[in-house]
């Protein structure tokens, strides 16, 4: 039976959901290295909806995480309560700022923010099982309220986003867009992606290096 990961989503849209260059990114590598995986998202209110075309807040409008993650998924997901540690060998949220929107209050409250309790608790079963977590661009900065402090994670070099990891107990590492930070102790995979990515290509390299680590820790 092949390896199976699971892939938490949290929108379909970089500036209120999930980045669709890492999600496909991650999901392309997932397939290429044979690796079964399944799509899971809250079913919750977006905490406001963006027109990318324009970067502005549409008043008024409002839309649901899970349903917008359909969007990447391309129908194929479920809710995230119904995520079960035990059916899967790793786990793997790629950014975008429904990260720091939908899944966690860090937009708003940086350091002081709060995560959503199911994906806490669903991360917290992956972590304890000792199964493989990978986090890129700014869904590490969750890494210390998700799973406590002095695990290593990367968000690139921004210092804003860097500091507020390290006021949460974490511990940031700089890094290239084309790199990746592995905690081994706490088996956490992280890379900048678009944090620091100008071309999909700077930031595929990056997360196929995560994925293809996180390959390899399934197997320790």
């Amino acid at each position: 039976m092949s390896k199976q990961v699971a892939v938490i989503l949290s929108g379909c849209g970089v500036q209120d959901g999930s980045e669709i260059y890492e999600t496909t990114l991650t999901l392309l590598r997932l397939d290429q290295l044979g690796i079964g995986y399944r799509c899971f998202a809250p079913d919750i209110a977006q905490h406001h909806v963006v027109d990318h075309r324009r970067g502005e807040v549409v008043e008024g409008e409002t839309r649901n995480v899970l349903t917008e993650s359909a969007r990447l998924a391309r129908g194929e997901i479920l809710p995230l309560d119904e995520l079960a540690a035990d059916e899967f060998d790793a786990v793997v949220l790629p950014g975008g700022f429904g990260a720091a929107k939908n899944l966690s209050t860090f937009a708003e409250a940086g350091a002081e923010m709060q995560v959503l309790d199911e994906l806490k608790e669903v991360l917290e079963d992956f972590h304890e099982a000792r199964k493989p977590i990978g986090l890129m661009c700014i869904s590490p900065v969750m890494v210390p309220r998700l799973l406590g402090n002095g695990i290593a994670v990367t968000i690139g070099h921004d210092p804003g986003v860097s500091g507020a990891i390290s006021a949460m107990g974490g511990l940031h590492r700089s890094c290239g867009v084309e790199d990746i930070v592995v905690d081994f102790e706490h088996r956490v995979v992280t890379t900048p992606a678009y944090m620091l990515a100008t071309r999909i290509s700077e930031a595929a390299t990056g997360i196929f290096k995560l994925v293809d680590r996180l390959d390899e820790l399934m197997d320790l």
